[in-house]
């Protein structure tokens, strides 16, 4: 049976409570947002914490939209996640490691609801690249300081 899971890791070299500082500030995810669809951030606390809503301004294939969503999974400095009205979630996992920096994985989870959508939509490989472009952008910002 298929995962419906599209994830990516990246080592970042920066202490993990930077990085979630980072991931847990919904007006710094367009700085972050490597697949070009988040614009902006448009209400929600500071900080997430668990259960935490907050809107996003986006845009995908050229079109205009809002989104708010909510934290669905939260441990201080280790983890956070957050969905919106759909089941899916975007979640990120930050493991320090022994000689130092973090391991950050960022994981798009589509296993609930409507798996074939995505798949047959192409989704998988396009979330896949805006991972990945996520990584490099959160490990310069972090890294930065």
């Amino acid at each position: 049976m298929a995962e419906y899971k599209v994830s990516r890791s990246a080592v970042v070299d920066a202490p993990a409570a930077r990085i979630f500082e980072i991931l847990a500030s919904p007006a710094r995810h367009p700085e972050i947002d490597g697949s070009g669809t988040v614009r902006g951030s448009l209400f929600g606390p500071p900080e997430l914490v668990q259960d935490a809503r907050f809107g996003m301004d986006m845009k995908m294939f050229g079109l205009p939209y809002r989104m708010t969503n909510r934290v669905v999974e939260y441990e201080k400095d280790r983890l956070i996640a957050w969905r919106h009205f759909g089941p899916h979630r975007w979640r990120y996992e930050l493991e320090e490691l022994p000689g130092g920096g973090t391991r950050v994985t960022e994981t798009f989870d589509y296993s609930r609801g409507f798996p074939l959508f995505y798949v047959l939509g192409g989704m998988p490989a396009r979330n896949a690249r805006g991972i990945e472009a996520t990584l490099v952008r959160l490990k310069e910002l972090a890294e930065r300081g």
